[in-house]
C-alpha cells in the first residue's frame, strides 16, 4: 500500500472507531511492558513507540518512571485521541506524525518499540527502508522491541494483508544490524474475543 493510501486508511479507522473497537486494543500492554522493562534501561532512556497511535503504552511507561517518550503514528487522529486522553500529561510526550517508511528521526533513541506496525509492510523496499531507519535511529547497543503476527496469526488485519513471521524469518530481516536477545510467542485476545498469535522479539544493535 502506498504511503498516501496508507495514511488515508488509518485516519479513517481512527476517526470511525473507538479505542476499544479496534482489534489491537489492549487495556494493559503487558508483553510490551515486560520486554521493555527486561531491557534494563535507565528511566531517562529515549524511547519511541512506532505506530503507537492511542495505545496505552505511553501511559504505563510514564507510570513506571520513564521520562523521555516519543509516540509516532501515520494517523494524526490517533495521536489526537491520545493527547485528549492524557490531558496535561500529554505535554510530557513527544508526538510525531509520520510514515515510518519515510521517517527522518531528529534524535537518537535508546529503545525502538513497534507492536504490529512492521507486519503491514509487504514491499521489500519498504522493509529495507524500515530496517535502515531503525539502525540509524538507535544509539550504540540500543534495543528494539518488535511484535508481528506469527505464522499462526492472522493473514489480514483491518482489511490489509500482513506479512507473517517466525523466529528465523524475523531474525533474518534484522540480522545485518541487530542481534536477537529474546523471542516469545504470545496470544492476544481482541475485544470481540478472537485470539491472535504474535511473535514478540527484542534485539540489540550490533
Amino acid at each position: 500500500m502506498e504511503s498516501l493510501k496508507r495514511k488515508e486508511h488509518w485516519e479513517h479507522i481512527y476517526t470511525t472507531k473507538n479505542q476499544n473497537e479496534v482489534s489491537w486494543y489492549q487495556p494493559v500492554p503487558q508483553a510490551s511492558l515486560d520486554f521493555i522493562r527486561d531491557a534494563n534501561l535507565p528511566k531517562d532512556a529515549k524511547i519511541i513507540d512506532v505506530g503507537g497511535g492511542d495505545s496505552l503504552l505511553a501511559d504505563y511507561l510514564m507510570d513506571l518512571g520513564y521520562t523521555d517518550i516519543s509516540v509516532l503514528d501515520i494517523a494524526a487522529p490517533s495521536l489526537e485521541k491520545a493527547v485528549k486522553r492524557l490531558g496535561k500529561n500529554a505535554e510530557k510526550i513527544k508526538w510525531i506524525i509520520a510514515d515510518v517508511t519515510t521517517f527522518q528521526p531528529s534524535e537518537i533513541y535508546d529503545l525502538w518499540h513497534d507492536r504490529a506496525a512492521f507486519h503491514f509492510l509487504n514491499d521489500e523496499k519498504q522493509i529495507e527502508s524500515y530496517v535502515q531507519t531503525v539502525n540509524k535511529s538507535l544509539s550504540e547497543n540500543g534495543k528494539m522491541v518488535i511484535a508481528t503476527f506469527s505464522i499462526d496469526g492472522p493473514k489480514k488485519c483491518s482489511g490489509i494483508e500482513v506479512k507473517q513471521y517466525n523466529e528465523l524469518s524475523l531474525n533474518n530481516v534484522f540480522s545485518g544490524f541487530f542481534q536477537k536477545e529474546k523471542f516469545e510467542y504470545i496470544d492476544h485476545e481482541t475485544p470481540n474475543g478472537q485470539i491472535q498469535n504474535f511473535l514478540f522479539c527484542r534485539f540489540s544493535k550490533i
